[in-house]
């Protein structure tokens, strides 16, 4: 199957599935086109497939082996350089179009700069957005840009769609106050907990779309994202929460965005690639 704006490039080494039959479906998103301090996530997605090969496929904590689950990489997308808006277009309509040849496709994004997940959520209209992330990415502008990577939870929210945040350590006072007027409920990095996490998220409508932005984490896991921040999360609670997503809600979509870097066997890449095989393994087990 063709699809109008993806191309080939380095895939997963697993015999994979034709997407029109394939329960999972992984597509890159080269984009950094608004990048505020630390470039490199175009080479996202190709840094996060060569990472993979260093990886098992048999998850032991699910008793699963992904390489045995239908699995389609359909490429990257062709973006548009510099502009995010017309990238997150293109974006939407490959998800479109792989919608209406399987609508029971669970696509997958690995990106990439935030800003893309925007077109994510046009394509596959969930109820609801929890994402994982450093900083709030409420603003209204950056950069004299509505598209640029610290405003998509903003452009999602207009969207009607229910937003809960997680990992939070980085915003302005006016995206606090338009969080609080908006009611968009966040959990600071230094409070999060389970617990905290699925009193916010257990009332949520489904299906979910779950994001998570790498510079979440610590820094120690992730030192080449493009907007680093201290004190962030640990692998497994994030993976926890993941878990009880899968296990309790309908997903509508997934991504791992944020993953910069220059060479292969980067350590940001390995903790996606780490955290995409976890998510395929704990939903493929169900």
């Amino acid at each position: 199957m063709e699809f109008l704006y993806t191309y080939e490039t380095l895939k997963l080494e697993f015999p994979l599935s034709e997407p029109e039959r394939a329960t999972f479906v992984i597509l890159g998103i080269p984009f950094d086109g608004t990048t505020s301090f630390k470039p490199g996530a175009r080479f996202g997605p190709t840094l996060i497939r060569h990472a993979t090969l260093n990886l098992e496929s048999y998850i032991l904590d699910y008793d699963v082996d992904i390489s045995e689950l239908p699995i389609a990489d359909i490429g990257d997308i062709a973006v548009v350089a510099g502009d995010p808006r017309k990238t997150a277009d293109r974006v939407r309509e490959t998800l479109e179009e792989l919608k209406r040849i399987n609508p029971n496709a669970l696509p997958i994004l690995l990106g990439g700069e935030h800003s893309q997940t925007l077109g994510a959520v046009e394509a596959l209209r969930p109820a609801s957005y929890v994402v994982f992330d450093a900083h709030l990415d409420l603003r209204d502008s950056y950069e004299d840009n509505p598209y640029n990577h610290a405003c998509v939870a903003r452009r999602i929210g207009e969207l009607g769609i229910r937003e809960a945040m997680f990992g939070i350590r980085s915003g302005t006072r006016e995206e606090v106050i338009y969080a609080e007027e908006n009611g968009i409920p966040w959990v600071h990095a230094r409070d999060y907990d389970f617990d905290a996490f699925v009193e916010l998220v257990k009332p949520l409508p489904e299906p979910v779309y779950l994001s998570i932005d790498i510079d979440v984490f610590d820094l120690s896991l992730v030192p080449s994202t493009g907007t680093p921040e201290a004190g962030g999360l640990g692998f497994w609670e994030v993976v926890e929460a993941m878990e009880w997503l899968v296990e309790n809600k309908s997903i509508a979509g997934f991504d791992i965005m944020e993953v910069g870097g220059h060479e292969l066997g980067d350590i940001t890449a390995l903790t996606a690639a780490k955290l995409l095989f976890h998510f395929i393994g704990a939903k493929g087990g169900l």
